[in-house]
């Protein structure tokens, strides 16, 4: 658990050239009231192929919100979340949980 409401797989440690450091989780998902937030884009690559066969969606900076299960290509959210965690990788060690 990262806080009280996200569920969350794998950490990475980042340090940024300004020195501002921290730990995330890799990949996770939260149950929000208004959608469901599901983190998996580091915010690094253009995911812009899959996203367009992923069904109903909105994005934010590093999250994407979609408003039921159902809505999306299960198989093609898979997909994201390994293309997600394999550009986080180039960037930042990934640590499972």
């Amino acid at each position: 658990m990262w806080g009280p409401s996200i569920v969350g797989y794998g950490r990475y440690h980042y340090r940024y050239k300004s020195g501002r450091e921290g730990d995330f989780l890799a990949t996770g998902f939260s149950p929000r009231k208004a959608a469901l937030s599901i983190y998996i884009m580091p915010g690094y690559a253009d995911f812009g192929d899959i996203l367009s066969r992923l069904g109903k969606h909105k994005l934010g900076k590093s999250c994407l919100y979609v408003n039921k299960l159902a809505d999306i290509d299960l198989d093609v959210l898979a997909e994201l979340i390994r293309a997600g965690l394999e550009d986080l990788e180039k960037h930042w060690p990934v640590e499972p949980t």
